[in-house]
């Protein structure tokens, strides 16, 4: 399809993935904005469903900075919150964790954790658990080996890994940068034991959907991911709609074919979120 318009008819409510579908890590892709105020005007409703390892609050600023402001959607839901939640509730595998954790991520991803009663060691070694928010700010987004020794540190103790973003990795201004979920596939691969939150598991719609008030059926989930945000709609029974603008850049011929190998089927495929 050529544009967004005539899919807003068809659902009253729409979960829309952040980075690749609405920005790409320092700014608003062309059109976007515009289609946000068109679902404005015409009363739908959007939430923005992100596996982005922090809470809302944070993600609200970093919007606002790009001109996507409170005004064009209804609430945000990120794997981040999910890992917090988890933290805080001690729910499910949470419950087990112990109270020190070593935070393997940059210092803006803090808030995951930074309310909560646990204590915050430097050394792995010294931790009950590893909290992976993604590559920090000194070793960088490029070279996953270069996180080994925290790894292997967290393999022979046996330590739990809490990742709070699933993702693989993600595109920033055109440049292919590594992301928290592929680091946890590097621990998981040695044998080691991770808990997870977001997107493609499906229960983190529930508390979408939530926020957005609408049925399932009259729902649309939008994203650039086959692996996390069109497998994870499809596992919550949802709709979903794939857009080229991401991390999976292919020309449109060649989009149909590649969704049936992943085993989905979006109900549309755009290259970019636009009207």
């Amino acid at each position: 399809m050529s544009g967004f318009a005539a899919l807003a008819a068809r659902y009253d409510g729409f979960i829309v993935d952040l980075w690749g579908v609405v920005h790409d890590g320092f700014a608003a892709f062309p059109g976007v904005l515009a289609c946000l105020e068109e679902l404005r005007a015409a009363r739908k409703r959007v939430v923005f469903l992100s596996n982005a390892p922090r809470r809302p609050a944070g993600i609200v600023a970093m919007l606002a900075g790009m001109g996507v402001t409170k005004d064009l959607y209804a609430g945000i839901m990120s794997s981040g919150e999910a890992v917090f939640l988890g933290l805080r509730d001690r729910t499910d595998e949470f419950a087990a964790l112990g109270p020190r954790l070593y935070h393997l991520g940059p210092p803006r991803d803090r808030d995951v954790y930074d309310t909560l009663p646990y204590e915050v060691v430097d050394e792995p070694e010294l931790a009950d658990f590893i909290l992976n928010t993604g590559p920090d700010d000194v070793l960088g987004p490029h070279e996953p080996e270069l996180y080994r020794p925290v790894l292997e540190a967290g393999l022979k103790r046996h330590l739990p890994m809490v990742c709070a973003n699933p993702d693989l990795e993600v595109m920033k201004g055109g440049q292919r940068i590594i992301c928290a979920g592929y680091l946890a596939e590097l621990y998981k691969g040695e044998g080691g034991h991770v808990i997870q939150r977001g997107k493609p598991d499906a229960a983190i719609y529930g508390p979408t959907l939530a926020l957005l008030g609408t049925v399932r059926e009259r729902t649309l989930a939008v994203g650039d991911s086959l692996r996390t945000d069109i497998e994870g709609a499809k596992a919550a029974g949802i709709d979903s709609c794939w857009v080229l603008s991401g991390i999976h850049a292919l020309h449109p011929e060649n989009a149909v074919a590649e969704a049936r190998a992943h085993g989905v089927s979006p109900v549309a495929i755009l290259q970019g979120l636009g009207w």
